[in-house]
Formats: C-alpha cells, structure tokens, sequence
C-alpha cells in the first residue's frame, strides 16, 4: 500500500550509515568565535512502519565519548515531526522535542528550554542536500527568536 505524500517520508533520506563532521561553539550564548571539531557515526533505521525513525550517535568530542539516541516522530493529523533527543551525558531523559516540518529539501523545527538557567528558543534546521550527504545545524535565541547564534553543525557523509 502506497503512503500518502503527507511529509511521513521527509526523513528517508537520512536513513543507513553516516560518518559526521561536527563544528560545535566552545561557549554558547557568550559571543564565542572558537569553534571545536571532532568526528562522530550514526546510523538511522525506520521505525513504526514508517512513522518514525531512531539514530544512534557516537560522538567523539575533545571532552570524550558521548552516545545519544535521537528518536524522530511524525504525527500524520498535524504533519508535523517531533524530534527527541538523549544522551549518555544527560539526566536520562528525552529533552523537549524539538516540532516542525520540511518545505522542499529543507526542515525547521523549534522548542523552547532552559538553558544554563535562562529560557531560550531553540531552532533545528535539516537540509537534504543529495543521497549522499546532508546538514543538520542548532541554533540558540536568548532575545525571543529575534536573533539566532548557530552553535553546532554537523555535516554528514554516507558510508560504504
């Protein structure tokens, strides 16, 4: 049977195996310029007959190890993703999931969340730029959206 084209397939493309560049702020919110680089795996496989997808990301970041799981659902009533976020140096929960959807090649997603103890916006953007690679980058607002300081990109690259 056919799915309809309803935005449940937005995320196809980042399915199988990938080998990322990460370039992440070393302070954020605090008009850093230095920016640290390090190299990361994921791996991305469907989940609830397509309605859904689950990465696993090992991070290899100048402060050590991380492992993360990021679990990414669609909603079909409202066509929109809710992206949800964990990781082996969190509080073992799920963050507030980030909601949005794709235009096209490009998706944006938003939360709100408490960061070092001040509430800010929090933005996701997703460009699908070929089969073989793809851009993920999080940006933070302190000034309610008004501004936004990118503070992590991570460039993926297919793996054979």
């Amino acid at each position: 049977m056919t799915q309809p084209n309803d935005g449940r397939s937005d995320f196809d493309f980042l399915h199988g195996e990938w080998s990322v560049r990460n370039r992440r702020l070393a302070a954020r919110l605090r008009g850093s310029t230095e920016w640290e680089e390090f190299g990361s795996t994921c791996r991305v496989r469907p989940i609830l007959g397509g309605l859904g997808n689950m990465d696993e990301l090992t991070i290899d970041a100048p402060s050590g190890r991380v492992e993360a799981v990021t679990v990414r659902l669609f909603s079909p009533a409202s066509r929109e993703w809710s992206i949800y976020w964990a990781a082996s140096t969190g509080s073992g929960r799920f963050d507030v999931p980030m909601v949005g959807r794709f235009e096209g090649p490009r998706g944006e997603f938003y939360s709100q969340e408490v960061f070092e103890g001040r509430h800010i916006f929090s933005r996701f953007l997703w460009t699908a730029e070929s089969s073989e690679s793809c851009r993920w980058e999080q940006a933070y607002s302190a000034d309610g959206g008004r501004s936004w300081e990118t503070n992590w990109i991570m460039e993926f690259t297919r793996r054979r």
